[in-house]
């Protein structure tokens, strides 16, 4: 729905709202919020709201600290959960401006607004539709997440699926966000799940990305549990990916810029460039797709996410997957990418991703061989396959060397992103764990 401020006045109105949520999110991908009465809407309307950026991820150091939010109008919702508590709220999602009214540098969105103008300027609009799993954990007395599963059921399962109302609940409030929900599942490990809404635009779609987190977040706690998008929370089990559908579709059509019924795989010349830009970059734009630490033990052999830079349209061993196509519907011609996980900055990884393709078909890469079989029973030097980095700090060195993905992201996304995650991984180099106690501490 489009909103103009005399719509949103007559809605805050008509429900009464007292608050307005603000939201943004920083470079990591926090949701951050910045709260208003009602009473300050008018000015919010009509010169956006200050704020100090200093305290926030990746965005201005103490000198440089004065910001304003500017609110996507199309973004205004009424937050269903807040209704229910007797604290009528809606929000908005925003832009980050500098004092001098220009787009800040730092904000996600407007990266993700830069590569998506890039696509415009070729007449293109990139569409994406991520699929993000989840687990759904237990909690104690006080409320902190336990690493114990909600449920002991599987893939599809319904007997023993104990989520089934929680899972109808989150897609009630996404679908008062106005998130076209078209299914809901119980993944493959225990405890684990997946929602799955509509394909559509780069912009709305990671703006409904951040959304979908917060909403599972909020009606698992209703129900006394903790919904976690970590992408590997239990060793031995699958882990949390986010796989994203991507396609190009020219602009002033709408016809599907992927499809070519005459070539293999129904594949245009575009969309197998395209692919070759995502295989090129993938070690580069890893570190953005897989930003934990915790991200590389699931991109490990045998637990159905991606290690080989390699494509097919069976193999879901592969990095990017062709999903059948339909001469009947040409229009959902896409191809999936399978290394994100839910963890990323969806507006981030989306623009990353889009650069990366692009690259594809200005250089025209040639896109090798696809790789059918499954790779985790091949012996990959004998198909000469290369693999993505093994961890973080892997990834950050090869972040730094691609130019093309350090272009997309600027300048100070990338130095602050680095510094950031650098730090996590420093952190992490450093700590004994409890593995290494039990496995040295008695022997040497």
């Amino acid at each position: 729905m489009a909103h103009t401020n005399e719509s949103i006045r007559a809605i805050v109105a008509d429900q009464r709202i007292e608050f307005i949520n603000l939201q943004f999110t920083d470079i990591v991908g926090m949701v951050k919020n910045v709260t208003i009465p009602t009473r300050q809407l008018d000015d919010c309307l009509d010169h956006g709201v200050w704020f100090d950026g200093s305290s926030i991820e990746g965005f201005a150091r103490i000198a440089e600290s004065d910001m304003f939010l500017v609110p996507d109008l199309d973004s205004f919702a009424p937050i269903p959960w807040d209704q229910a508590a007797g604290f009528p709220t809606a929000r908005m999602i925003c832009d980050v401006y500098t004092p001098d009214g220009k787009p800040f540098a730092g904000d996600p969105r407007y990266i993700l607004k830069q590569a998506v103008d890039a696509a415009a300027r070729r007449g293109m609009v990139y569409n994406v539709g991520p699929e993000l799993e989840f687990f759904l954990f237990k909690t104690d007395t006080n409320g902190r997440p336990l690493p114990d599963p909600h449920d002991v059921a599987g893939y599809f399962d319904v007997s023993t699926d104990m989520a089934t109302h929680i899972r109808r609940q989150m897609v009630r409030a996404l679908a008062e966000f106005g998130i076209e929900v078209e299914a809901a599942h119980h993944e493959v490990a225990i405890g684990q799940h997946e929602i799955d809404f509509q394909y559509g635009p780069a912009l709305r779609t990671a703006d409904h990305t951040v959304t979908f987190r917060t909403t599972l977040k909020a009606i698992a706690q209703q129900q006394g549990l903790h919904a976690t998008f970590m992408p590997k929370p239990i060793a031995g089990i699958n882990g949390s990916g986010m796989h994203v559908h991507q396609s190009l579709s020219d602009s002033a059509t709408g016809r599907n810029l992927f499809y070519d019924a005459n070539e293999p795989y129904g594949l245009s010349a575009t969309a197998r460039h395209f692919i070759a830009g995502l295989l090129a970059h993938a070690k580069g734009m890893i570190a953005i797709l897989a930003p934990l630490v915790n991200s590389y033990k699931r991109l490990v052999p045998g637990y159905e996410a991606p290690v080989y830079l390699s494509w097919g349209r069976t193999n879901r061993s592969a990095l990017v997957r062709v999903p059948r196509i339909s001469p009947q519907r040409p229009h959902a011609t896409r191809i999936e990418l399978r290394c994100p996980d839910p963890s990323c900055n969806p507006y981030l990884a989306f623009a990353v991703m889009l650069k990366a393709g692009l690259d594809g078909i200005e250089r025209k890469l040639p896109l090798p061989e696809a790789a059918e079989e499954d790779l985790y029973h091949v012996d990959p030097r004998a198909r000469a396959l290369e693999t993505l980095p093994g961890s973080l700090g892997e990834a950050l060195a090869e972040l730094e060397r691609d130019q093309v993905i350090g272009e997309a992201l600027g300048p100070h996304v990338l130095e602050r992103f680095v510094e950031a995650k650098t730090q996590e991984w420093d952190s992490y180099r450093l700590a004994v764990s409890q593995w290494e106690l039990d496995r040295y501490l008695a022997v040497y």
